[in-house]
């Protein structure tokens, strides 16, 4: 199991590519996440929904994500609570104290799905989640030390130099959690190294010196990270210069329940197109050719931050320039006329008002769509690929001029103009024929391979980590696993 030092210290990262490279050693491995936190999320072949990290290992473990890589995800919906999903399935949405008190009634699902991946697999490879020197979340943990424990699998604890303060970071780590946690530790890795690494032989030796754990490597940066979906918005609040050699102009609102942010990631790679995501305070750029509202976790509470910032009149604008408009799933859900929300899925029961670019209505109803699918999109008559994942139905006359045709069900809806569009549909750009039909009408051609870049971005992720990381004292830690069935009794019990 790898933990970190802290949020954001690239574990999902090492995690993919220790998966691929185990993968190519022959061994059969699954990713696990007992507990996720992200809005970023995939569909399982059978319905379910895991954080999108684990559909990235899953992938260079090459096998289909299972709803067991990530039996806990949490989607944020406010800044004390989530919609927490079990297994896949939506189980509950709770504020941030009531979740805490829900933690060890989750224990047994978490338990279930790591040994029905334990069953299938000569080799798990476990992310915590947050840090283990969070103590004061350690009751009823069941992200890092308190899975780690009830499970008998052992830890390697990872630190970003990158941020600076890893000695501090690692030894500290020692310093704040139990004995019997920091007992779980075989030994650390140090992420994100910039030159040369010779100079920082003293810094592994003072960490090994005060903590007692080995170094297990010193991994540089891997410049081609941001190939590879990112996870976490995070990656998304640093502005990018303006690229060079770029034909057109993407702007992205930065809302701030955004989800599934990574649909524009094909987009973002296309050396002819800038792909701006436009944070709060800032107005969308006149010179785009094209404005996408993403998905997001809170339809209309982000609906309003957008008006509040501006951006409705910025969008009007632009659609009466003649600039093009594409909402996805919760973009597409705010460009029609009105919301309505009758059973207070996400706030008091009510109906808002939407953009109006669109001649639709949606009602967000409790039952979920969670699935792959896969068809037509219209405008080219290319097959497209991709997943559903959204509350609430839309309808209205714009649907008569869908978006796609889905297992032979139409998806979406385009103005009468053309201009304006919305789907339900994430992950269509990743198809490089849909992709380059789409910025032909664009006006501009696509130079891009994605998913070859995708499988050639993770196993040069292998090369990289297998150079750098000591890989096989890492499988013979992995061998030491012993179930500890004290804890895991303690682990479960409510």
């Amino acid at each position: 199991m790898l933990q970190g030092t802290g949020s954001d210290v690239g574990k999902s990262l090492l995690v993919a590519g220790l998966c691929r490279h185990f993968t190519r050693a022959g061994l059969t491995v699954r990713p696990f996440k007992p507990q996720n936190m992200s809005n970023n999320a995939a569909a399982t072949q059978d319905g379910g929904e895991i954080g999108r990290a684990q559909a990235l290992q899953a992938r260079a473990c090459g096998v289909a994500p299972s709803v067991h890589m990530n039996p806990v995800l949490l989607k944020p919906e406010s800044e004390r609570g989530s919609q927490v999903i079990v297994q896949g399935r939506r189980h509950a949405t709770a504020a941030a104290s009531a979740y805490q008190a829900m933690k060890p009634s989750l224990m047994p699902a978490v338990l279930d799905s790591f040994a029905r991946l334990s069953a299938e697999a000569d080799l798990v490879i476990v992310e915590g989640a947050g840090s283990p020197a969070e103590v004061n979340l350690r009751a009823g943990d069941i992200a890092n030390m308190g899975f780690a424990r009830a499970a008998g699998v052992p830890v390697v604890l990872v630190g970003d130099i990158d941020r600076g303060g890893v000695i501090a970071s690692l030894v500290g780590t020692k310093a704040v959690i139990e004995a019997a946690d920091a007992a779980m530790i075989r030994g650390f890795l140090v992420n994100r190294f910039r030159g040369d690494p010779r100079l920082f032989d003293d810094g592994l030796s003072i960490v090994t010196e005060h903590t007692g754990w080995p170094s297990l490597g010193l991994v540089p940066w891997f410049a081609a990270a941001h190939r590879l979906p990112a996870e976490d918005a995070v990656a998304l609040s640093s502005a990018a210069p303006a690229k060079d050699g770029a034909r057109i102009r993407v702007a992205v609102p930065m809302l701030p329940r955004i989800a599934n942010f990574d649909d524009l990631d094909p987009l973002k790679q296309e050396p002819a197109v800038d792909v701006v995501f436009v944070p709060r305070g800032s107005p969308l750029p006149g010179d785009a050719a094209l404005v996408v509202l993403p998905g997001s976790k809170a339809t209309i509470a982000d609906l309003a931050v957008l008006r509040a910032e501006g951006w409705d009149v910025d969008l009007a604008a632009h659609v009466r320039r003649g600039g093009r408009v594409l909402g996805l799933c919760g973009g597409y859900q705010m460009l029609g006329r009105s919301i309505a929300d009758p059973d207070g899925i996400e706030g008091p029961p009510g109906v808002v008002a939407g953009l109006g670019l669109l001649a639709v209505d949606t009602v967000l109803t409790a039952d979920k769509v969670t699935r792959p699918a896969s068809g037509v999109e219209v405008a080219s008559g290319l097959p497209v690929t991709g997943y559903e994942i959204h509350l609430g139905r839309t309808d209205g006359p714009d649907c008569a001029r869908p978006f796609a045709m889905l297992a032979g069900r139409p998806d979406g809806a385009t103005s009468a103009d053309g201009l304006v569009a919305g789907t339900y549909l994430h992950g269509a750009f990743a198809g490089d024929d849909v992709r380059a039909a789409f910025l032909a009408r664009l006006g501009v051609p696509s130079e891009l391979s994605y998913e070859a870049g995708i499988e050639a971005t993770l196993d040069a992720l292998a090369d990289h980590l297998a150079e750098h990381v000591d890989t096989e004292r890492l499988l013979s830690i992995a061998r030491e696993r012993q179930t500890d069935s004290a804890s895991a009794t303690a682990a479960i019990a409510p």
